[in-house]
């Protein structure tokens, strides 16, 4: 876990001043990153997951059933809740802070100048190679062809869905966001579908796309994949097909590795998993709280769909929004769900004013502290009652952190926020 003192805080605080770079999309810098470290990716196996929503969650059930089949993993993840050691997972185990500090000092020695993100993934692959990981789960940051972690040697991806997210840099279009995303394709290295996740026309942009790189595509058929009865230890009903996804891919791997995945690894792996703050209920004194990060219209569709189905009443949001997201929306499609509607604002300096969110929901409360937010919640709906936490993953992890009594790090980092700019300026890079 990340130290008080030492070199962890100053690493962290390294990180923040990384932010005035923002997203810079491409591959030459983190490439020449690691060549002079010695090219770690090259010794890990990769599974990479690329998509809007769903592929943390698909990620982490890979990584749990390939874990439960007898494998040493690694696991890497953005953005994180409430540490950024959270990030970097071996064997399940977050890595510590001073170790990354150690690592982070390597890095800085190469003189190459490294976004926070580029960063992020220059660390993964280090922690994996050191400790001689049998495969690597990396879920993809931001797009996919031009993303830091597209430089990992996959043996076999997946796309989990595209909506509506990061127009602004990744193309004006759906088409041209899956176009973006299934450039993590590669030639003969197999791209993994799920059913219904997305619109024919994106689909025909990736498979376009996946004949392009020559690279075999396949959909994941739940009923096909799934073991009959086997239990998924995440919420929700859209869990079935990242869970479809997940087994195909540890399939896959298991299949490269020379190795078999028996069907008790994919049993064990979908009920074991854990991926916090995505339809997480948490129990403390008594009192229910559900944690989603809900941050764009289609995760809200999520959240409104798993409080209908619950009867529980009466039901209390309390919502953070960053800036750049669309809050009307994720608040159009929430509050309807819920009887009460408190309107906070996170840590995050990107977070919306709690007035000008709760503008956005006529009726709603203004409490800008999260854990005074949660305390007016909870007296609203009683003890019968239901809060739920979302808009943004930065509060979901504030919030959670205070619930569970978990350390949170000595200085906030995140990953900086998009900064728009011309799409065929990013679309040059390579």
């Amino acid at each position: 876990m990340p130290a008080g003192q030492g070199g962890y805080p100053r690493f962290l605080a390294r990180l923040n001043g990384l932010g005035a770079l923002g997203v810079d999309l491409g591959l030459d810098r983190v490439r020449r990153a690691l060549s002079v470290l010695g090219s770690p990716e090259r010794a890990i196996p990769a599974v990479q997951i690329a998509g809007t929503n769903g592929k943390g969650s698909t990620a982490a059930m890979t990584e749990s059933i390939l874990r439960c089949a007898g494998l040493a993993t690694g696991l890497f993840t953005s953005p994180h809740l409430a540490r950024f050691t959270e990030r970097i997972r071996i064997r399940n185990r977050e890595v510590d802070g001073e170790r990354l500090a150690d690592l982070d000092a390597a890095v800085v020695a190469t003189g190459v100048p490294l976004t926070y993100f580029e960063v992020s993934a220059v660390l993964a692959f280090l922690c994996m190679a050191e400790d001689g990981v049998d495969v690597g789960v990396f879920e993809t940051g931001l797009g996919g062809r031009l993303d830091a972690a597209t430089v990992c040697a996959a043996v076999t991806t997946a796309i989990t869905g595209i909506s509506d997210d990061h127009r602004d840099v990744l193309g004006p279009t759906l088409r041209d966001i899956a176009r973006e995303k299934a450039g993590i394709a590669r030639s003969g290295v197999p791209l993994l579908l799920a059913p219904m996740s997305m619109s024919d026309d994106v689909e025909d942009e990736i498979r376009r796309a996946a004949a392009r790189a020559g690279a075999p595509l396949f959909v994941a058929d739940p009923g096909a994949l799934i073991p009959a009865g086997a239990s998924i230890g995440l919420g929700g009903a859209h869990q079935r097909i990242n869970a479809a996804l997940a087994v195909a891919l540890a399939r896959d791997a298991c299949r490269h590795l020379g190795r078999s995945l028996p069907e008790s690894a994919v049993r064990d792996g979908l009920r074991a998993v854990q991926w916090p703050a995505r339809l997480e209920r948490i129990e403390a004194g008594g009192d229910a709280t559900l944690l989603d990060c809900a941050h764009n219209a289609e995760a809200a569709q999520t959240l409104a769909a798993a409080l209908a189905s619950t009867a529980v009443r009466p039901r209390a949001l309390v919502v953070s929004v960053v800036h750049g997201k669309d809050a009307a929306t994720i608040l159009r499609i929430l509050a309807p769900a819920v009887d009460f509607v408190i309107a906070t604002r996170s840590r995050s300096e990107r977070a919306m004013p709690a007035e000008m969110l709760a503008a956005m929901a006529p009726g709603a409360l203004v409490v800008p502290d999260p854990l005074v937010a949660l305390s007016e919640a909870r007296r609203r709906v009683g003890v019968a009652g239901l809060v739920a936490v979302a808009g943004s993953i930065f509060l979901a992890g504030q919030v959670r952190a205070a619930l569970l009594g978990e350390p949170i790090d000595p200085v906030a980092t995140s990953d900086p926020p998009t900064r728009g700019g011309p799409f065929a300026v990013l679309r040059g890079r390579t």
